[in-house]
């Protein structure tokens, strides 16, 4: 399929969008970046995606796409000449879409929890994101069968699901001052953070996490609140 006509709506700093970038990256598809606001639900946000009303937006051919991982997977089967996203035996594409649920559905809620909380309730959050990160290592394990990434040889897409929020994490582990990447209870993910910023396929990709505390406290810096503080 050709590459042109190809517009994703969002904001390069959110991990949702980022999934979407990588997928492109990875299939060697151009696209426009359209840019907005994602708290101003109005313009062309509401027009492609009147359910939701959130980023990120694929249009393809005038056709929106919505919801970052669904669009991960339209990505893959639209353009099956580049390499492919989604494992192609049943039961490990099951296992990745299992696991990608379980990231958004479940570990990635406690990270946005834990700025506002303190004492008992922040530990019994930290201790949630622990016992998910040991899910995690197993799952890694299971689905890697001992390759450098959950896709094997190649980023596939359960390393988009998990890749595209690692940025945000390192910004947790900075704000908190606790380290969520334990080598010690996890240490194949440790090394395949490393792996996934150095990989040639998403590496000038990836979400720096220096960007993101920086583009963080500029959102908190001119929040209504703030400003009139």
């Amino acid at each position: 399929m050709e590459t042109s006509g190809v517009k994703l709506v969002g904001i390069l700093e959110s991990p949702f969008v980022n999934r979407v970038v990588m997928a492109l990256k990875i299939k060697s598809v151009e696209y426009e970046l359209i840019e907005v606001n994602p708290h101003e639900k109005s313009g062309i946000l509401v027009e492609a995606n009147p359910v939701h009303k959130k980023i990120p937006v694929l249009i393809h051919g005038d056709k929106p796409v919505c919801e970052s991982l669904i669009i991960v997977g339209y990505i893959d089967e639209a353009w099956k000449e580049g390499p492919s996203i989604l494992p192609s035996d049943p039961y490990d594409r099951a296992m990745a879409l299992f696991w990608a649920d379980y990231i958004d559905g479940k570990w990635f809620e406690s990270f946005k929890q834990l700025r506002g909380s303190e004492g008992e309730a922040r530990k019994e959050l930290l201790d949630k994101i622990s016992e998910g990160l040991v899910l995690l290592e197993k799952a890694f394990t299971d689905c890697s069968k001992g390759k450098p990434f959950f896709g094997g040889e190649n980023v596939g897409y359960l390393d988009i699901a998990l890749g595209s929020i690692v940025g945000w994490i390192k910004v947790s582990e900075t704000m908190i001052g606790h380290k969520i990447f334990d080598e010690e209870k996890a240490p194949l993910l440790v090394e395949w953070v490393d792996k996934m910023y150095s990989d040639s396929s998403v590496k000038d990709v990836m979400l720096n996490p220096q960007t993101l505390l920086e583009f963080f406290k500029k959102m908190q810096a001119t929040k209504p609140e703030a400003a009139a503080e």
